[in-house]
């Protein structure tokens, strides 16, 4: 009985307390792959391409002709219709009830100041920068996507050894409880043991809480079910190629303002277009038919059209001068740009060398620590040390070893920032 009742409780419960939380394996590799097919930024890049590519064919549709055909049919009441024809008396008046008319026109540009071969090349270069903004978006996600893995791992690697830490605090508590109660030691050892402890799990739990956080940020960025709890790996961390390429002109970035600045000066030849005159070809074809009057059919023409705007020689000056500010505003901030990379890639390659050097210390450092907590603890033993010099070697020895963890990982973490900042991360990873 008591069992059925547990059970009707359990189906009663809340339905997200009763889902089960799964647990994937990702590799950092899998994860970035993840997020730049599934997340909603790598979404909007894509989608900003296939916009751009929409609006460029829209632009070359100006290269062809136009094609106008129009009808008209009207319905006329009786009208009083007076010919008159050769000085003589008026004819009898038709019947007149229904008109038709029908033409068809077609207008060839054949000349309009470079006007549409230059915004063709203008849409072109700014289709090509959006391709290239769309990539270092990307970038940027695989980035995100970097950092959010790599604080997981740091986050459950965190845990875990808090983990490891408190069990042995706890074993601690245990025998210095019996040894307490044999008079061997001091209640106050005891007590500061149990202090331990407890500081131990309030870290414990605070560790818990981050990883949680981090988990389930990473776990939305991927599109993931909310209750999967990710298993990060840390096999690919520490395992980078040497970095080679000196500078960053291949950014995605600086490639898409290159091809921003060359569509900025595309404008302005077209704002000059302005200047000439407009010339076409044209070629039309009419029908009419008024009852019981006329019938023009097969009346086709053909024709050269020509056109100037006296105006544009006064008003077309503004236009120029806006574009070719444009066009200079983007020329500096393409130079502000390229001074601002030069720091970004110093920067992440001494971050890199720095990681590699830390990663080196942090080796020692937990052997060190290893040692001086063995050798703490004998002395403690044997009453050399008072229960204080023991437990700041155990948290020495704990900091330690997650140094270590965490510096593995910086080195991956700090490589990725590198290639990124010389615009290697693209092809490091098939971004497309």
């Amino acid at each position: 009985m008591k069992s059925r009742i547990a059970i009707l409780m359990l189906m009663l419960l809340p339905g997200g307390i009763l889902q089960a939380q799964e647990q994937k394996a990702l590799t950092l590799s899998e994860a970035i792959q993840m997020a730049l097919t599934n997340s909603d930024q790598a979404k909007i890049a894509d989608s900003k391409v296939t916009t751009a590519e929409a609006e460029l064919k829209s632009i070359k549709n100006i290269q062809y002709p136009d094609l106008n055909v129009g009808a008209q049919y009207q319905y006329v009441n009786s009208p009083t219709i007076d010919l008159k024809m050769g000085g003589g008396e008026s004819s009898e008046t038709p019947e007149v009830h229904n008109i038709f008319f029908g033409n068809a026109m077609v207008s060839m540009p054949v000349f309009t100041g470079f006007k549409i071969r230059n915004t063709i090349k203008s849409g072109e270069d700014n289709y090509q920068a959006t391709v290239y903004n769309s990539r270092n978006d990307k970038e940027q996600i695989a980035m995100q996507t970097i950092h959010g893995y790599v604080n997981l791992y740091k986050a459950s690697k965190t845990v875990e050894l808090l983990e490891e830490n408190l069990k042995a605090s706890q074993q601690r508590v245990k025998d210095f409880t019996a040894k307490e109660q044999q008079g061997i030691i001091a209640r106050n050892d005891l007590l500061k043991a149990q202090l331990q402890e407890a500081s131990d799990q309030l870290a414990l739990e605070d560790a818990k809480k981050t990883e949680s956080i981090l988990n389930y940020r990473l776990v939305k960025t991927l599109k993931l079910p909310e209750q999967t709890i990710i298993a990060t790996d840390d096999s690919e961390f520490g395992q980078v190629t040497s970095v080679t390429a000196d500078s960053a002109s291949s950014r995605n970035d600086l490639q898409a303002l290159q091809y921003q600045q060359q569509a900025a000066e595309r404008q302005i030849k077209v704002a000059k277009s302005a200047y000439y005159p407009s010339l076409s070809l044209m070629a039309g074809y009419v029908a009419l038919d008024i009852e019981n009057i006329v019938v023009i059919q097969n009346a086709m023409n053909v024709g050269v059209g020509f056109s100037y705007n006296l105006a544009s020689l006064f008003k077309a000056g503004s236009d120029v001068k806006a574009a070719k500010g444009r066009a200079q505003e983007l020329q500096h901030h393409i130079n502000m740009v390229t001074d601002e990379i030069q720091v970004q890639v110093e920067d992440a390659r001494q971050n890199y060398v720095l990681a590699q050097k830390k990663y080196e210390v942090y080796v020692k450092s937990e052997e060190q620590a290893e040692e001086n907590y063995r050798i703490v603890k004998d002395k403690y033993d044997n009453e050399m040390v008072d229960i204080n010099d023991l437990l700041q070697a155990n948290v020495d020895q704990l900091q330690a070893k997650i140094n270590l963890a965490y510096a593995q990982a910086e080195i991956s973490e700090k490589y990725y920032e590198l290639i990124t900042a010389l615009g290697n991360l693209s092809n490091t990873l098939t971004i497309k």
